[in-house]
C-alpha cells in the first residue's frame, strides 16, 4: 500500500527523554509516515511539511482508548443530573431506557455515540456489552444482534471497539433476574459462554469478556466467564466495589469482599481490569496489585452518580495499571476524566501532583488500549498501529504556555472540543473538527435520542 505522510506541528512522545519535573516529552516538526494501517516511521525535526503531508496544526498526540463505555447511558445525559437520589434511583431510570432499544435503534445511537468519541480523540472503546436480547429475554433470531449492531456502529463511525460481551444472570446474591434484567440474562454462565463465541475478532474489532458485577454473577459460575476469557487470550473486566452496598451484600453472603471473592474463582490477573475499584480495604488493594489486574477509572461518572472517589495512587502504587472510562457519558471527554482523577486525588488528599501529565496521558492511551487488548495502540512509534489525535494549542482554552508544554495543557486545559483531526488505521475520520464520515454527529445524536423518547 503507498506510504502516507502525517507532518505534525509538535507531537507528544512518550519514548523520548522527560523533562525537568516529570514533564512530557514533546517534539516539534514531527514526520509520522504511515502504510498499511501501521505507523512505519517516526522522524523528527522535520522544520515544515515535506510536499503531499497532510499537516495536522497542534499537538499530536496517541489516539485515546475509552476503556468503559456503555454506549446507551448517552440517552440520559441532560435527564438524569438535577434531583435527589443515589446510584440505585438512576439506575431505575437507565433500565427505561435500556427497555426500549432493538437492534436497530441501539446501530443508529451508538453510531452517533461512537462518532462523538472520533470527534473527543477516542480511536478505540471498551464496550461493556449486558443488552444481549429482546425485552423479556427471549433471544434474538440472531443471537448476538445487539453486539453486532454496536460492532456495525463502530466501524461506521470509523473507531475500534473491544466488545466485552457481559454476563449478567442474576439481580443479587441468590436473586434471580428481574423484569428488567431478563433482557441481560443467559441464564448460566454456560449458555452465555456458547452464545459469545459465536462473536469473532475483526480489522476493528476485538472480543473480549466481562462479568457484570459478583452480585450479577454466582460465585459457583465466575470461573466459567473467567477460563472462557483466558481460553482466548480476551480482556476481562468487571465492574467492582462501586457501591458500599454491594460490598456489604457480598459479606453477607460469602463472608468476604467482592476482590477476595474474584481472587477465589480465578478471576484476577493481568488480561483483567476491574472498573471503579471504589470502596476497596488495603488487602483488596494488595490483592489487585499483586495480580496486575487493572483498574479503569470513570472520573466522571463516578462523581455523576455520587460513588466515591477510588484509591488510585494506593491501586497503581501496589502494581495495578491505570485506564480510563466515560462510562454512562455524562461527558466524553478523556482529556476530562484524566484531568478529574488527578483533581479528585487533591480534593482527597488536600496534597497536588499526585501524577505527571505524562502519566496521565499514558493512562488514556498506551494504558487503555492494553486494558481492551490493543497492545499495538497508543504509542507513536514505528510498529504501532497509525491511530493519533491532534489538539489545538490556539483555542480560548489551550493558548498561551509555550509549546513544549503541550501535554500539560493538553490534560490541564484542553478538552475534547479542542480535537482538530482524529487519525484511525491511517484513515482521516475527524478533520478540522468535522467528522468524515458522520458530518453531522449533533443531528445523528438528537434523532437517535428522540426515536428513544417518541
Amino acid at each position: 500500500m503507498q506510504l502516507t505522510t502525517y507532518w505534525a506541528e509538535h507531537a507528544w512522545l512518550d519514548t523520548r527523554p522527560q523533562l525537568p519535573l516529570g514533564g512530557a516529552p514533546v517534539e516539534p516538526g514531527v514526520a509520522l509516515d504511515v502504510r498499511d494501517g501501521r505507523i512505519a516511521a517516526v522522524r523528527i525535526g522535520v522544520e515544515a511539511p515535506e510536499p503531499g503531508a497532510t499537516v495536522l496544526r497542534g499537538l499530536t498526540l496517541p489516539g485515546l482508548a475509552n476503556a468503559h463505555s456503555h454506549a446507551f447511558h448517552r440517552a440520559l445525559r441532560g435527564t438524569v443530573q438535577v434531583g435527589a437520589g443515589t446510584f440505585w434511583t438512576w439506575r431505575e431510570v437507565m433500565y427505561q431506557v435500556a427497555s426500549r432499544l432493538t437492534p436497530e435503534s441501539y446501530h443508529a445511537l451508538a453510531r452517533a455515540v461512537y462518532a462523538e468519541m472520533a470527534l473527543a480523540g477516542i480511536t478505540s472503546v471498551g464496550e461493556f456489552h449486558y443488552l444481549h436480547h429482546a425485552p423479556g429475554g427471549t433471544p434474538y433470531a440472531e443471537p448476538n444482534a445487539m453486539g453486532e449492531a454496536l460492532i456495525a456502529a463502530a466501524a461506521d463511525a470509523g473507531i475500534r471497539i473491544t466488545l466485552l460481551d457481559t454476563a449478567y444472570l442474576s439481580s443479587g446474591f441468590g436473586e434471580k433476574p428481574d423484569n428488567h434484567q431478563l433482557r441481560f440474562s443467559d441464564g448460566t454462565a454456560d449458555a452465555w459462554a456458547e452464545r459469545a463465541a459465536q462473536l469473532k475478532d475483526g480489522e476493528h474489532v476485538r472480543i473480549g469478556a466481562a462479568i457484570h458485577s459478583v452480585r450479577a454473577v454466582p460465585a459457583a459460575q465466575l470461573s466459567t466467564v473467567a477460563e472462557w476469557a483466558a481460553s482466548r487470550g480476551a480482556p476481562l473486566h468487571v465492574h467492582l466495589s462501586e457501591q458500599t452496598a454491594e460490598n456489604d451484600a457480598c459479606l453477607a453472603a460469602h463472608g468476604c469482599t467482592p476482590t477476595r471473592l474474584l481472587a477465589d474463582h480465578g478471576v484476577l490477573g493481568p488480561r483483567t481490569t476491574g472498573v471503579h475499584n471504589t470502596h476497596l480495604t488495603p488487602e483488596d488493594i494488595a490483592l489487585l496489585g499483586g495480580t496486575t489486574t487493572g483498574t479503569c477509572m470513570c472520573p466522571t461518572t463516578e462523581r455523576d452518580l455520587a460513588d466515591g472517589i477510588g484509591p488510585a495512587p494506593a491501586l497503581q502504587g501496589a502494581g495495578s495499571p491505570l485506564s480510563l472510562g466515560s462510562d454512562s457519558h455524562a461527558v466524553i471527554d478523556l482529556f476530562e476524566e484524566a484531568r478529574a482523577m488527578e483533581l479528585n486525588e487533591r480534593l482527597r488528599s488536600r496534597t497536588r501532583g499526585h501524577w505527571t501529565a505524562a502519566a496521565l496521558l499514558r493512562a488514556a492511551s498506551a494504558d487503555g488500549h492494553a486494558a481492551l487488548g490493543w497492545d499495538e495502540a497508543g504509542r507513536l512509534e514505528a510498529g504501532a498501529l497509525a491511530d493519533f489525535t491532534t489538539v489545538a494549542l490556539d483555542s480560548v482554552r489551550t493558548a498561551g504556555p509555550v509549546p513544549r508544554l503541550g501535554a500539560e495543557t493538553a490534560v490541564f486545559a484542553a478538552t475534547a472540543a479542542d480535537v482538530r483531526h482524529t487519525v484511525i488505521a491511517g484513515r482521516h475520520v475527524v478533520r478540522d473538527g468535522t467528522h468524515t464520515l458522520i458530518p453531522d454527529v449533533p443531528s445523528a445524536l438528537t434523532e437517535a435520542i428522540a426515536a428513544l423518547r417518541s
